[in-house]
């Protein structure tokens, strides 16, 4: 990410993540919640080809988590591509309309995401 792209939108980051109390705080202080919300909120605002994000709602309050999945289906809607990593049936099925289940690194399942997680949920004893 160049140096320009980020002081370009440096506001609406800084905005999104919440964390204008604490802009002066060098990075190393934050906490993993703070330090996940500004990672997040960089990565989404850099209008990426392919955004890439793992387990980024396991941390943050549920406002915060609502506001990830709507700029989630944001990026999407602008024909982006999303690989989203998660252990939550939710999210998935929130974010999600293709899945791709993997199991000791091979494909199990691909297709749509309640079949991919309906399989899952067979093959681990969980229930809907």
């Amino acid at each position: 990410m160049k140096n320009r792209e980020v002081q370009k939108k440096f506001d609406e980051i800084v905005a999104f993540a919440e964390i204008e109390k604490f802009i002066d705080t060098p990075v190393k202080f934050y906490s993993s919640g703070m330090y996940m919300r500004l990672a997040f909120a960089i990565a989404a605002h850099l209008d990426p080809e392919i955004l890439i994000i793992d387990e980024v709602l396991a941390v943050g309050d549920a406002a915060f988590q609502d506001k990830c999945i709507n700029k989630i289906n944001e990026v999407a809607n602008d024909g982006r591509t999303i690989l989203f990593v998660s252990h939550s049936d939710g999210a998935l099925h929130r974010i999600c309309r293709t899945g791709l289940y993997l199991e000791h690194g091979r494909l199990k399942n691909f297709g749509e995401m309640k079949d991919v997680l309906g399989q899952y949920q067979v093959d681990y004893g969980k229930k809907n």
